[in-house]
């Protein structure tokens, strides 16, 4: 038999495919478990659920489900318009903002090209430049917050794309308007920088990136309706970016990436801002709850700007495993290289103290505290 490994595009051979958080379902049927009794902290997803609007809009766009959806994506498109002061040429729709960076990759990417991004940053990053055939820079970020400093003087002429994930997932730092400003001024008009702000509506001071699509810089910011609006099953994002660009990538999207059912919701939950305020407040509980907790038991941890907590609990991979026989879920952070760090969604509070109790029975055995 042939080995297909000699026709096939050799960076693929390394090319570890990205592992999201266990399901539910996964994991109630490999440990017997009752589904309806495990509680998901891995994901970093909505704990209130979805929109309840966006549940309405959803039910009544199935009636419609026997017709294509709108290609051009035009109400979710000029609703996320207005609401920006932007127009409709500026936005560009993703099955998740994840497929965005892949649009960005078929646009710009060559084998031999330069990706930048932070040590710590989504992992996704350096697979789609990998799929591509492009080199990653890993820049270290002293305290798992990016150095844009050093980001900056990172770039060559090879250099095609810069990503910046603010606030960072998984660390949950964040990147002030200032740095952000002074880092703009030293990138050079041939590289792209995209700044991922899929956590942005979580930041008690929105920042300011937008300046740049208006000022027609080569950025493109990408946001999602996963996160604050509960929409992650049904993979919906969006980049914004200055016309130009956003032309260019809209060249490189499949027909209908943006189902009918995925664009009513997200409308929906685009203008539900009393979801919106629930969640931000359930977040803001949980996040003081759990910053109290790794306090009170000495653990290092990474003061957020999101709905997650990176915590160093000594065995990262120990604990996943534990907590997963409790019942709860957890994100072991070994794949990017910190084996002795979990990160750990914000969920509601009977959430957050059924994980503190199974933390805080655990940690002894392990002479953790």
């Amino acid at each position: 038999m042939t080995d297909l490994w000699q026709q096939a595009n050799q960076q693929l051979r390394e090319l570890v495919s990205y592992e999201p958080g266990k399901p539910i379902e996964e994991v109630a049927r490999e440990l017997g478990l009752n589904p309806d009794e495990i509680v998901k902290l891995a994901s970093n997803e909505n704990p209130l659920g979805p929109s309840p609007k966006a549940v309405t809009a959803m039910q009544e766009a199935l009636l419609q489900a026997h017709v294509y959806p709108d290609g051009g994506g035009y109400k979710l498109r000029t609703a996320i318009a207005n609401k920006f002061g932007l127009e409709m040429g500026n936005i560009v729709l993703g099955n998740g903002s994840n497929e965005i960076i892949e649009f960005i990759g078929h646009a710009f990417l060559q084998p031999g090209d330069e990706v930048i991004t932070a040590k710590h940053a989504f992992v996704v990053y350096k697979l789609m430049a990998t799929l591509f055939g492009a080199t990653t820079i890993e820049v270290d970020d002293p305290g798992f917050k990016h150095d844009l400093s050093a980001m900056a003087a990172a770039i060559t002429p090879r250099t095609k794309e810069i990503f910046v994930a603010n606030p960072n997932n998984p660390t949950g730092t964040l990147c002030h308007q200032a740095e952000i400003d002074a880092f703009m001024a030293q990138v050079p008009p041939h590289v792209i920088v995209v700044f991922d702000e899929a956590y942005y509506e979580f930041l008690e001071e929105p920042l300011d990136t937008l300046k740049y699509v208006r000022e027609g810089r080569n950025v493109v910011v990408m946001r999602t309706f996963s996160k604050i609006q509960g929409l992650a099953s049904l993979r919906i994002g969006y980049g914004i970016a200055p016309k130009h660009l956003a032309d260019i990538l809209q060249k490189t999207r499949q027909p209908f990436n943006a189902n009918a059912i995925a664009q009513a919701g997200a409308l929906a939950g685009l203008l539900d801002e009393d979801h919106q305020d629930r969640t931000r407040a359930v977040n803001k509980e949980g996040k003081q709850f759990l910053e109290a907790l790794f306090t009170r038991l000495g653990l290092e941890f990474i003061p957020t700007h999101a709905n997650f907590i990176l915590v160093k609990v000594g065995d990262g991979d120990a604990l996943f495993h534990h907590a997963m026989k409790k019942g709860v879920i957890l994100r072991a952070m070994r794949a990017y290289g910190l084996p002795d760090w979990i990160r750990v969604s914000i969920g509601t509070m009977p959430q957050n103290e059924k994980f503190a109790a199974i933390l805080e029975a655990w940690l002894p055995a392990q002479g953790v505290a």
